[in-house]
């Protein structure tokens, strides 16, 4: 049998912006080869199925989304600086409308969590990942003396976490791009009291 002979790096980042922009369900094999460029036998092979190019892509996006995240805070010296960054990467993936800037994470929560133990379980460590990530920022942020009040980095954390989501789901309905910069400054400040 012949090996693979593709980038697999570049073909799971192409099945992420089919999947994010049509969802799983509404993501044809023809759809896959249109942007992937191989042929729904290699899929198969490479992947065994559509659900597995699925799971397969979303572990991409994770480790993708986690060099972005150490990426925007490796250029400040300070976490709180750093979070800021990163508040503002967010609410400009928001503003954009741009399909390839969705949360592959969330659109996978929302479409099949439910439905498929193992995309669930997938998720779920992908959420618990972020969740620490960002716990870390905040420990350092305290250490720094950049936080006010007394709520825990973890607290601070699942807060960021909701927050965010609820700012992907709410930029659905257009928002004016202010409202959404103005939305993400106000979530800054609250996490970090």
């Amino acid at each position: 049998m012949r090996s693979a002979e593709f980038n697999k790096e570049q073909v799971l980042r192409a099945a992420m912006t089919a999947f994010m922009e049509k969802g799983y369900a509404k993501t044809s094999m023809q759809d896959l080869k249109a942007v992937t460029g191989l042929h729904p036998g290699s899929i198969y092979c490479a992947f065994q199925n559509k659900r597995g190019l699925l799971l397969a892509a979303l572990e991409q996006y994770n480790r993708d989304r986690g060099e972005e995240l150490q990426g925007l805070f490796s250029q400040h010296t300070s976490a709180r600086a750093g979070l800021a960054a990163y508040m503002t990467h967010v609410v400009d993936e928001c503003v954009s409308c741009d399909p390839q800037k969705l949360c592959l994470t969330q659109k996978a929560l929302n479409e099949l969590a439910e439905q498929d133990e193992e995309a669930q379980a997938i998720l779920s460590e992908q959420c618990a990942m972020w969740r620490n990530a960002l716990c870390s920022v905040f420990e350092r942020i305290a250490e720094q003396g950049e936080l006010t009040g007394t709520r825990s980095p973890l607290d601070r954390a699942r807060s960021l976490i909701v927050s965010i989501y609820g700012l992907r789901t709410f930029a659905h309905t257009h928002p004016e791009p202010q409202v959404m910069r103005d939305l993400g400054t106000q979530i800054l400040k609250d996490v970090c009291q």
